[in-house]
Parts: structure tokens; C-alpha cells; sequence
């Protein structure tokens, strides 16, 4: 009698579709998450949104999932996990790593930016770019925008012309949003769209510029990987092929080209988890779609929609007033936090007769919170713009309270910093005349013109042919930078090490940086801080590019060896307070105009936009929440005038918050 042999029904991922015996494997994942986490955990194929209200353990789910995906034996580096910061990537590989093992640290996991550049220096034939690319950062950007904007003579136009920064940031939001130049103008700079020719040239201009250099942008970064990708090319559709799983975290920030990019990764295994909270989609500055997250399941086929509504962070009473906030948005997925931690009380509104009673309050309750037993570390005030807080940093220093503001110049952006890396990327590329610039105008005796002029002259040489001081001593133009060149020589030949290269750097460029800044002695602690960075790296191409896609975040600039504290409190706006928690926060300026901000009056999209801003930072609060606001603030025109309070906060009944009134002791 013949045999029978069944062939079982195989799933797009190549694993035999059975059911998963949960025994066999090394953690229990039922037990270890709440029922909502486990759906999205266990998720193989398909499509998938899962809705993560604040709190309720997003990473703690993607970290469970990667594990148990390799449990069931699928190849770690068939995972790709998306990132908007490298450190929420190597958070959850670690988080991963020790859950389970050493597999889950083998999962491609970064930012869209890095894992760009990855691809496209893998790739760089088949989409006719050089593997040596240098990227600019915006700093760069911007001084390429400006020497191609001065070489239109933008002057005799006899009228106001938009700066470097507003063009970078015209042509970038174009890109990012897949709208035109002139869409971009009319909406954000109307007074500029007189000047669209113009605008367009210098984007022309642009593109060329960085393409016959070798330079990429961030956002080339991305168009190019959208190229490449949809393409298809034979490398593209293996590159598609080997990617099993995507993971994309934080996805209400995504702007349009991101979101197309998840498309296109997903156009042969179409197997896309995209984890994120429309309420908390707040960078619409920066070019983010809010409609990416509320459209995603028209755009991907038979999308399953996961919600993570129960919060680990915050007391029921908080998440009652979050939850309040939420029932009056337009556009929304509906959810209701919910959460076990009991014993909370009602969040505070709070009025107080100007900003400077205000900043008292803030003061006096600090210190009392801190004789509570709560650190200063676990305390935070939130605002919506970071001169709302000048008034309390007076009311701070007073007191003697150690704080740090959040929301200012990165680490990378100031001049000094900038100068010395300039210096690195000339050495990568002799072309980067954006580099040569810069540089240039350290030295004195050299202005715009011989800047030029010297770029032009040094065009023609090659440098790693020719020795310096003996060819080029007669050379009247160039005698004045011969040390300098014979720097750039040196950084070619000597050094491998970036630490070695930078050390050399500061050896040409003390002089010239102690003429230039007044404060030189604060600003070398930021220098110090850059050879400790470097020592992480055993190359500078590498270095460089974290450097541009990865910054450190904050200069040490403003912070003393002696003043430092064991702890300090957080002052921060709002964007920058993203992802974080404190045990008591305060959120500063609630009234109508300040937060929502005046700007947003003439948008129901804006408007809305500010509510979830007031989510987000009413959801950093894992105990106490106070809400101020001036009943009285100043007017340089008018004196003192009536504030209303934030139409977010009027008219909350009494079970959801207490009214405070600020009055003074007599």
C-alpha cells in the first residue's frame, strides 16, 4: 500500500505555517505581556498598525517581538528596525539581547538616515554614486546655499531676499513633503514668492553643486534610497528579498518620503509593523504627515490594527485628564489609557497674578518636593517655546536650584566645534569647498574675495602629488596658506586614527581659534569633549558620518567642572521633552496665544496639533502634574493686559483637576 505524504502550507516567509507550541520556547511571552502586547508580539505576516498610547510599553512589545521572531528561527538579519535615534535602535537590541541572546544584536536595526547611508555605499553603482560620498550636515548645507547665493548677487535686486537657512529649509520641506518650491513659499514665506525663479536656480544650482563633489544631504540620503529601491534593480530586488520583516518605530513622525520608503521595502515580503501614537504626532515643522498613521491601512493592504491602551507610567488621575484632552480631537484613533497604579492625585491648575508669582510658585514647590524626598532629576517644567522659561531662571539661580535647559544649540552646531571638523572632511575630500570656505575665513587677511580665489587655485592642484613648500613658494596667491595645505597634506598621509588627525588639527588651529573666540576657555571643554568622542572611532570616514547623522546633543559650553551637581532639574520645551518622564512636572504659559501658540489660530490643523502637544506633555507626569499660567502678562506696547487661560484647560471639571490660586504671604 502507498504512503502518503502531505505537503504542508508553506507562509511567504519560508517557515511551515503550523501553530507555534508557545513551550518550546525560552521565555513566556503570554505571561510577561498584557494581551494587546502579545497580539502585536506574536504577529508574523502582514500589515500591521499598532496604536501605542504614551506609556503603555511600545519598546518593551518590539523588543519581545524580535525575540520571539528569532525563537521561532528566523535570521536575525532578516529584521530591519527602524529608528528615528540611534539610541532607541540600541536601546531595543540591547533590550533584546539580554532578554533572549546575542542573536538579536544581529538585526539591521538604526535610523532611516544611517541605514541610507549603508545602503546607498554598499550600493553605490548601481545608482551611479561614488562609495566616498561626504555628507553635509545643515550647518554645511547652508554654507553652500550661501556661496551660491552670493554668487547671484542677490543685492541688486533692491529687495528683501530670503537667507540661506529659509532656502535650505524651503528646498528641504519641498522634498520632504513631496510638495512644490511653490506650494512651500505660498504657505510658509508668501512675502518670498516674488522670488521663485530665483529660489528654483539656486536649488538647481544646489543639486549640481553637491553631485559634482560628491556631497549628499540628509535628505539625498533618503531620495536616493527611494531610488534605489524603486528602481529594482537586480542588487535592489535582492537587497528586498533578504529583508523578511520591517519594523518601524515612532511612525507618526514620519514625513512623506519615509513613508514611501517603508513602501517600497515592503514591495516583495510585505510583512511592515509600524508602531506609534497619533496623539503624539507634534513635528509638522519639520515636515512630518500626520496623515501617514491615519492613512496607513488604506496604503497597505488588509492591515490589522493593534491598540496599546494600558499605561505603566502615569496614576489614573493624570491619565483621566490626558484622556479628557483626547475626546475633543477631530482626526483620531479613539483609545482610553488606562492604568493599576492607584493612589495619585488630581493634577493642579494653577493661576497665578504674572510670570513672575508664577515662577515663585514653581520655586517654593520645587523645594518643597525635594524635602518629599523627590530628586531634582525626577522633576521637570515644560513649556511650549524656550523664552517662556526666562523669567523662572532667574526665580531658579536665585534659589541656588541646579537646572539644565533642553531645546537649545546641539553640540555639533556650535562655530568652534564646526571650524575643526571642516578641517577632517577637507582631508576625506579635497573637493568640499564648503570646508575650504569656512576655513579660509578663519585666517586673517582673508576675506570673501581671496577666499574665492584661493578655492579657484587650489581646484588645480592635486595635493597628494606635489610637494608644497617647494612647488608653490612662488605663488603669490597661495603663500599665505602653504602651512595650511601642508596640514591637509599631513592629515593624508600620517594618521589612520581620528583621534591622531584631530590632535594635529589642534596643534594648526589653536592660534586661530583663540583670536577668534573671546570665551575660547569654555568653548575648549566642547573641543575635549570631541577627542573623547572620536577615541570611539578607528577611522574618520565613519566618525564623520556619525557626526552628521548622529550628533551628541548638547554642548557642555555653559557647564562648569565646579558647578556641577550630582543632580539637576530639567527645564525643556515640549518637542525636546518627547519620550521622557519625570515623577512631577510642570507645564508653564497655559493660557491662549502662548500655548496654543497665536500662530496656530488660523488652522484647525495647527490648532489640533497644539492638543496633542498638551498630551504629550500632560503624559510625561508620572505622579504630580501642575498646569500655570499668568493671569496677567506684559506688554511692551500696553503694560500689563488680561490673559485668558489655555482653551485646553477651561472649563475641566472639578473631578479632574484642582483650581490653585497664587496668593502672596503678608
Amino acid at each position: 500500500m502507498a504512503k502518503k505524504y502531505i505537503l504542508k502550507k508553506v507562509i511567504k516567509t519560508g517557515i511551515q505555517n503550523s501553530i507555534v507550541d508557545e513551550a518550546r520556547f525560552s521565555i513566556n511571552y503570554k505571561n510577561e505581556l498584557n494581551s494587546a502586547q502579545y497580539e502585536a508580539a506574536s504577529a508574523i505576516d502582514g500589515s500591521y498598525l499598532v496604536i501605542a498610547g504614551a506609556g503603555t510599553g511600545k519598546t518593551r512589545t518590539l523588543v519581545y517581538r524580535v525575540s520571539r521572531l528569532i525563537e521561532i528561527g528566523y535570521d536575525p538579519k532578516s529584521i530591519l528596525l527602524l529608528t528615528f535615534t540611534r539610541k532607541a535602535a540600541r536601546e531595543m537590541m540591547n533590550r533584546a539581547t539580554l532578554l533572549l541572546d546575542n542573536r538579536c544584536s544581529k538585526i539591521n536595526g538604526g535610523t532611516f538616515h544611517s541605514f541610507a547611508n549603508l545602503t546607498l555605499r554598499k550600493y553605490s553603482k548601481a545608482i551611479g554614486l561614488d562609495s566616498n560620498f561626504i555628507i553635509l550636515d545643515q550647518g554645511d548645507s547652508e554654507d553652500v546655499i550661501n556661496l551660491i547665493r552670493g554668487q547671484m548677487n542677490v543685492a541688486k535686486l533692491k529687495k528683501r531676499f530670503p537667507n540661506k537657512q529659509t532656502i535650505l529649509r524651503v528646498i528641504s520641506l519641498s522634498i520632504n513633503t513631496s510638495k512644490s518650491i511653490e506650494d512651500i513659499l505660498s504657505q510658509n514665506y508668501p512675502h518670498f514668492s516674488e522670488h521663485i525663479d530665483k529660489i528654483l536656480e539656486i536649488k538647481a544650482n544646489y543639486e549640481k553643486y553637491k553631485y559634482s563633489n560628491s556631497l549628499l544631504d540628509y535628505d539625498d540620503l533618503l531620495v536616493y534610497l527611494r531610488l534605489f529601491l524603486t528602481e529594482r534593480s537586480d542588487v535592489a530586488r535582492s537587497l528586498l528579498s533578504n529583508i523578511k520583516f520591517i519594523m518601524v518605530d515612532e511612525y507618526q513622525d514620519t514625513n512623506k518620503l519615509q513613508a514611501d520608503i517603508i513602501k517600497a521595502l515592503s514591495t516583495i515580503n510585505k510583512n511592515v509593523m509600524v508602531v506609534g501614537d497619533d496623539s503624539q504626532s507634534i513635528y509638522s515643522f519639520r515636515g512630518a504627515n500626520f496623515k501617514n498613521i491615519m492613512d496607513f491601512p488604506k496604503l497597505f493592504e488588509n492591515t490589522t490594527l493593534i491598540k496599546l491602551e494600558e499605561n505603566y507610567r502615569s496614576t489614573k488621575e493624570i491619565l483621566n485628564f490626558a484622556n479628557y484632552l483626547l475626546e475633543f480631537a477631530n482626526d483620531k484613533y479613539p483609545k482610553k489609557l488606562f492604568t493599576n497604579i492607584s493612589d495619585g492625585e488630581l493634577p493642579a491648575i494653577v493661576s497665578a497674578t504674572n510670570d513672575n508669582m508664577q515662577s515663585r510658585f514653581i520655586v517654593e514647590r520645587i523645594l518643597e518636593l525635594r524635602e518629599e524626598g523627590v530628586p531634582l532629576n525626577e522633576i521637570a517644567v515644560l513649556f511650549r517655546s524656550a523664552y517662556h522659561s526666562f523669567n523662572l531662571e532667574v526665580e531658579l539661580n536665585k534659589a541656588s536650584i541646579p537646572y539644565i535647559k533642553f531645546g537649545g544649540m546641539k553640540f555639533v552646531e556650535t562655530a568652534h566645534v564646526k571650524d575643526v571638523l571642516a578641517f577632517l572632511r577637507i582631508s576625506m575630500n579635497p573637493k568640499d569647498f564648503v570646508s575650504w570656505y569656512r576655513i579660509l575665513l578663519l585666517h586673517e587677511g582673508i576675506g570673501p574675495k581671496r577666499a574665492q580665489m584661493i578655492m579657484e587655485e587650489i581646484a588645480t592642484i592635486d595635493l597628494n602629488k606635489i610637494n608644497v613648500a617647494s612647488n608653490l613658494a612662488k605663488n603669490k596667491l597661495l603663500e599665505k596658506v602653504i602651512p595650511l595645505l601642508e596640514l591637509i597634506q599631513n592629515l593624508n598621509r600620517s594618521f589612520d586614527l581620528p583621534t591622531d588627525k584631530l590632535e594635529l588639527i589642534f596643534s594648526y588651529y589653536n592660534p586661530l581659534f583663540k583670536k577668534k573666540y573671546d570665551d575660547f576657555n569654555k568653548r575648549k571643554k566642547d573641543l575635549d569633549a570631541l577627542i573623547n568622542i572620536a577615541s570611539n572611532y578607528d577611522n574618520a570616514s565613519t566618525f564623520l558620518a556619525d557626526m552628521a547623522l548622529e550628533p551628541p546633543q548638547d554642548s557642555v559650553l555653559d557647564i562648569d567642572e565646579e558647578d556641577k551637581e550630582d543632580e539637576f532639574l530639567t527645564l525643556s520645551t515640549i518637542h525636546s521633552a518627547k519620550g521622557l518622564e519625570w515623577h512631577s512636572v510642570f507645564i508653564i504659559h497655559a493660557m491662549d496665544g502662548f500655548f496654543p501658540a497665536a500662530q496656530s489660530f488660523d488652522s484647525a490643523e495647527s490648532i489640533e496639533e497644539e492638543r496633542r502637544l498638551m498630551y504629550v506633555a500632560v503624559t510625561r507626569a508620572k505622579q504630580n502634574l501642575f498646569i500655570s499660567y499668568p493671569t496677567n502678562i506684559f506688554d511692551r506696547y500696553n503694560g500689563y493686559t488680561l490673559a485668558k487661560p489655555s482653551r485646553f484647560i477651561t472649563g475641566i471639571s472639578e473631578d479632574l483637576a484642582d483650581e490653585w490660586i497664587i496668593e502672596e504671604e503678608f
